[in-house]
């Protein structure tokens, strides 16, 4: 496959992810770069640099997502919808990744979690949120629990994994998410996506994004590096 031959329509369901603590400039440059040159659906960063990315964005058909309460989710309702509220309003993100608190779930605290989700849905003033609900690190209760709850909070997308804990997207969890919450919100399964066979399963199975960091390599079919 040239290089100028890639997946022109996997290329439109993915988010292009730079989620490396030690990223410099220099790699927000490639990755904007990359996003525009591959028309993918977005570039996703934290939220401390995703200013910077839409100003490289800004008049392309890439958007800026940002993440928020990433990679651990563990901090208050009011701290993330604060920094969900700062990415869209002041910093031009046009989609949130937000994590869920997975202790708060564990526990039982399910009231803790929705008020967690509806917290920043209301922030993000009508824009896109999806919830991260990490799935390796949940039983299939806590997995129906944790879609159950991210959909009753408004939820746009509920998404499997930061790529941070063990486990990533599976074709199961993409499977039991698409039943448990119908066609009523989107999926997008991140974590360990390599390939595009990987990623047509899980567009098969119910997947309406993909989340990698493994963007290029997948769609122009070269040998993919890296963990996220």
């Amino acid at each position: 496959m040239k290089e100028a031959d890639y997946d022109r329509e996997l290329a439109r369901l993915i988010d292009h992810t730079l989620l490396k603590t030690d990223a410099k400039k220099a790699d927000f440059d490639r990755a904007c770069a990359e996003a525009k040159k591959y028309h993918f659906r977005s570039v996703c960063v934290f939220s401390g640099d995703v200013e910077y990315v839409a100003g490289k964005l800004r008049g392309s058909d890439v958007i800026p997502i940002a993440v928020v309460g990433f990679p651990h989710g563990q901090m208050t309702p009011v701290a993330k919808a604060f920094e969900a509220h700062d990415a869209i309003v002041r910093r031009g993100a046009q989609e949130i990744d937000m994590v869920i608190n997975v202790s708060a779930l564990k526990s039982k605290h399910y009231i803790m979690v929705l008020d967690d989700i509806q917290q920043v849905v209301k922030a993000c003033e009508g824009k896109p949120v999806k919830v991260i609900i990490e799935t390796g690190l949940l039983s299939t209760y806590e997995k129906v629990c944790a879609c159950c709850l991210a959909k009753t909070a408004g939820a746009r997308f509920i998404k499997t994994s930061t790529g941070k804990e063990e486990g990533g997207a599976t074709v199961e969890d993409v499977k039991l998410m698409r039943e448990v919450v119908g066609d009523e919100v989107l999926i997008k399964a991140s974590g360990g996506i390599k390939t595009a066979e990987f990623a047509y399963a899980l567009i098969a199975a119910g997947a309406n994004r993909i989340g990698t960091s493994q963007s290029v390599a997948i769609v122009t079919g070269k040998t993919a590096r890296g963990a996220y």
